[in-house]
């Protein structure tokens, strides 16, 4: 089963690839690809709740159609174990300022996570190569965007494309925090699963995204991050980059990231955002942008991974959305609380604190500030 759903998704975006002689409209294509994705995920996705006809919507890849004068296109690329979800807020804001936004569903999502057991790396950069040359073919000016894994796929086609106009990347995942995730390579065929499906009740995934990623999911993130480390080593990125991290993110080496958006974007308007503490004096310059992590009066212990992303006002993972991850590397009593609903705190995945509950921040407070300074970020190259 998992070799027929990897054979078919693998060849999904081929049937996107028609010329624009062919096409009624200039989205026919696009709306090929995401009506074959639709229908692979009515036959294989694992559905949480009853109401199917809304999770499809919120796993299949988006387009938003701009307002106004259209000022560019832009393809936005999901992280491990996510879906398009993750740009519903973005794609929005970005659409309301005159952009066509598409987002992609990458080869192994939004059905199950065993599908990702045997998914290698090429097929995600299949769906960019196929997806970024459609928007090409049909918007003059292009612009790519990516979250964690995502960041790494768009960077790496960037650099060998040069009518890309610039970049935009949440939570960049250069390089990984921990030092055993080379090791996921080679044990993947041994230890399928670092965390055993459905020990200790913990479920496998939401309406939204997955909760637990076979070792082979790891094993691609990290072949996506030495790519991306590889196009860095290579030469200077010249176009507009827009970065936003969170100091204390819990997957990433952001250290890392913060030197090299100093050392290898060297656009004079790219910016970088960092959530979290003062960095080091040699590492402060004026395109980089700090804010407090630390919202205590929002009950915000600190700023997490995913958590840039989404607006407050998110349906699902605002303050008072449905999607509270209460796996969030508490105590078995405290994450009981949450799941009862108790009110909670909000940390990246780990944070302990005495006498506090803490879920995941799955929202930006700084969200409306974020996306203004996307948006100039993205307007440097017009000028």
């Amino acid at each position: 089963m998992i070799r027929r759903f990897l054979t078919l998704l693998c060849a999904l975006p081929l049937q996107a690839c028609v010329s624009q002689a062919d096409e009624p409209s200039s989205d026919t294509a696009f709306e090929r690809y995401r009506q074959t994705t639709l229908q692979l995920l009515r036959d294989t996705r694992d559905f949480q709740t009853p109401d199917h006809a809304t999770e499809l919507a919120w796993n299949a890849p988006q387009q938003w159609r701009p307002t106004g004068t259209l000022r560019g296109g832009i393809l936005l690329v999901h992280g491990l174990g996510d879906s398009p979800w993750s740009f519903h807020d973005i794609g929005q804001s970005l659409a309301d300022q005159g952009y066509l936004v598409r987002s992609v569903l990458l080869p192994g999502h939004g059905t199950r996570p065993e599908d990702m057991l045997e998914v290698p790396l090429e097929q995600w950069q299949q769906v960019v190569r196929e997806q970024a040359a459609q928007l090409t073919r049909e918007v003059p000016r292009i612009y790519l965007g990516g979250f964690s894994t995502g960041a790494n796929l768009v960077l790496d086609y960037a650099y060998e494309h040069e009518e890309i106009a610039g970049l935009v990347l949440f939570s960049p995942a250069f390089r990984s925090d921990s030092e055993y995730v080379w090791l996921t390579p080679w044990i993947s065929w041994a230890r399928p699963w670092l965390a055993k499906p459905h020990e200790n009740g913990r479920p496998m995934q939401t309406p939204v995204r997955y909760l637990n990623v076979p070792t082979n999911g790891f094993a691609q993130f990290h072949r996506s991050s030495l790519l991306a480390r590889q196009r860095l080593e290579q030469a200077p990125y010249n176009k507009p980059v827009f970065v936003a991290i969170t100091e204390h993110d819990s997957v990433l080496d952001t250290a890392f990231v913060l030197d090299t958006f100093n050392q290898r974007f060297s656009h004079p308007a790219s910016r970088l955002l960092w959530y979290g503490s003062d960095p080091a004096p040699a590492a402060r310059s004026p395109r980089v942008l700090v804010r407090d992590d630390h919202l205590p009066q929002l009950r915000i212990s600190q700023f997490s991974h995913m958590g840039l992303l989404f607006s407050p006002e998110n349906p699902l993972y605002g303050p008072q959305g449905s999607q509270r991850i209460c796996w969030n590397g508490q105590t078995p009593q405290d994450m009981a609380r949450c799941l009862a609903g108790e009110p909670v705190w909000y940390s990246d995945w780990g944070y302990r604190e005495p006498g506090k509950v803490h879920a995941r921040l799955t929202f930006n407070p700084y969200y409306p500030w974020q996306t203004q300074v996307m948006l100039e970020v993205l307007a440097a190259d017009a000028q």
